[in-house]
């Protein structure tokens, strides 16, 4: 046997080594994750055990970055116990995640990515429905955008904010890279076609042109229509993200086609509880003011005051028609912290009302 190979012997040895540790960990950790769940069951009704707790995983992901002396990026290694730690919750309580579907949508890469892939995820074809069903408690959590980098904010979101009762309880942000698949059967030079969601054509428009400017554009209704008909059709292709490759069968010909880099889209994730503080937290408000001279300057100036960050500012009038107006706003901290306290206590005396929607862990990954 030469050197190389006895090498590479000694080597797959020590792999298979390490990955019985890994194993053995993995499960011992499983395990304590049932322990946990015996004693939250043993001190209350079922009903009343909150099994997940953002802040906590928020602070584990934070160390294992924070510990990880590579080779794996801090985010690869985020990546990996946020499965793992999916998986073991699951034993505890599989979570149930509304999100605003089909399948194959960019809120259900979000929703992935934020609870990892062993909770059931529960589409629905609008952004009310996503809130009714956590509202009933069909599911524990929904998922929802609100902000995307080449459209602004999603009003729809914030609007049916205003008569929701449920908090938001954390927060995920994916970047929104586009692919160009089609079937395994399909041969890259017989594509004639090619369908997507009439958004995602327009931001690849420039790419397309250059690259596909003989084939026909078809907009259709989602994500998932599109692969699919590329995945039954011989002569087509779809532009949709990456998570779809593995959803539906399909390959990728061409990755980041959209025209503009780096775009970015954030998504929240509501529920019915309060979030406690995870050390780095973001927190969002409604406020109405009255529409007046001076009065966003005097709600302003109770942020300025007390050294608060604001990271969003989204206006629009009251729906009562009033003379009033609401304001979104994002702002470092928690609803707890000191200098939060009393901020919004002054805030109060300047304004209508201030509505905590919820205090919960900056996104993590």
């Amino acid at each position: 046997m030469s050197n190389e190979k006895i090498e590479l012997s000694k080597l797959r040895d020590r792999i298979d080594q390490i990955d019985r540790q890994l194993l053995e960990l993995i499960s011992e950790r499983a395990r304590c994750a049932q322990s946990v769940a015996e004693v939250k069951l043993s001190s209350g009704a079922q009903g009343d055990v909150v099994f997940y707790r953002p802040e906590r995983e928020a602070q584990v992901l934070r160390k294992v970055m924070e510990l990880n002396s590579g080779p794996l990026s801090d985010e690869e290694v985020a990546r990996l116990f946020r499965e793992v730690m999916s998986a073991c919750l699951a034993l505890e309580n599989p979570l149930h995640i509304a999100y605003l579907g089909p399948e194959g949508t960019f809120t259900h890469a979000a929703a992935l990515k934020h609870f990892g892939h062993s909770v059931v995820s529960l589409p629905h074809a609008a952004i009310d429905e996503v809130f009714r069903e956590v509202e009933a408690g069909t599911a524990h959590y929904g998922v929802v955008p609100v902000e995307t980098s080449s459209e602004g904010m999603i009003n729809h979101t914030l609007d049916v904010f205003v008569n929701s009762p449920l908090n938001i309880c954390g927060e995920v942000q994916i970047r929104t890279h586009y692919h160009l698949l089609i079937s395994p059967a399909t041969q890259i030079e017989d594509v004639e076609v090619i369908y997507s969601q009439a958004s995602s054509l327009a931001n690849c428009r420039q790419w397309l042109d250059e690259k596909w400017p003989g084939a026909q554009r078809v907009a259709v209704s989602s994500h998932e229509e599109a692969v699919t008909l590329a995945a039954k059709q011989k002569n087509a292709a779809a532009i949709a993200g990456e998570h779809c490759i593995g959803l539906f069968g399909v390959k990728s010909i061409a990755g980041n086609i959209e025209d503009r880099p780096n775009q970015i889209a954030r998504f929240l994730i509501i529920g019915r509880e309060r979030i406690a503080s995870s050390g780095n937290d973001r927190t969002s408000v409604l406020v109405t003011i009255k529409d007046e001279p001076g009065a966003l300057y005097r709600m302003l100036g109770a942020f300025y005051k007390h050294s608060l960050s604001l990271t969003r500012l989204d206006s629009r009038p009251a729906l009562s028609g009033e003379q009033r107006y609401l304001f979104f706003i994002d702002f470092s901290g928690h609803w707890e912290d000191e200098n939060v306290v009393a901020a919004i206590q002054e805030l109060s005396r300047e304004v209508l009302d201030v509505r905590h929607l919820g205090s919960y862990p900056l996104g993590v990954l």
